[in-house]
């Protein structure tokens, strides 16, 4: 991770604790600086990084054609910029490859670097949806994630069985009848 200042991060979390009245040095909260860096080393790990490096090279079809690739339940959690609070969820992606296809194992690497910035859940969801349709070489790209958000559920409204959908589609998929028949696949019942 380039630019990531773990002494800036450990001062800064010392401030807060001390914003809010608290002693940073008493026992329990001594090592939390040192904590919650770690915990950001490993949040914004993809800061920086092009998420089409994960996914490898594709693997040429040699004149096959391939249908659609579903790849559900994919977990992942990432940071919403507005607040610094976690947001949790699931992830569905459908491509139809064109010349070629990307490696199943690749696809999560993908989704965990472009989660792992502070984020919106609608900017996530366009971004792994052309991250695909860019670097798999994809003729449609259908993207579904599913998200809690700690903003909504544990501050606020607390509505804490909230959860946030979004969906992006490129190519092939921005037929209605296509999106409506992969999103079926999918299970959830979104509309």
């Amino acid at each position: 991770m380039t630019g990531f200042d773990r002494a800036r991060i450990e001062a800064a979390v010392a401030e807060i604790l001390a914003a809010i009245g608290e002693d940073p040095s008493r026992p329990g909260l001594g090592e939390t600086p040192s904590r919650v860096a770690d915990a950001y080393e490993e949040f914004f790990a993809g800061v920086g990084v092009d998420a089409r490096s994960e996914l490898g090279d594709p693997v040429p079809l040699e004149g096959a054609t391939a249908e659609t690739v579903i790849l559900r339940d994919i977990r992942f959690r990432s940071v919403c910029e507005h607040h610094l609070l976690p947001f949790l969820g699931v992830a569905h992606v459908a491509y139809l490859p064109g010349e070629s296809v990307i490696g199943l194992g690749r696809i999560p690497r993908a989704i965990e670097t472009l989660s792992a910035r502070p984020q919106l859940q609608e900017r996530l969801t366009e971004q792994i949806a052309d991250t695909i349709e860019s670097g798999a070489g994809a003729r449609g790209v259908l993207v579904v994630l599913d998200a809690a958000h700690e903003c909504v559920t544990t501050r606020g409204a607390r509505q804490t069985a909230a959860t946030t959908v979004t969906i992006a589609a490129r190519g092939a998929f921005t037929e209605p009848a296509a999106r409506a028949e992969l999103i079926a696949l999918i299970g959830r019942g979104i509309a």
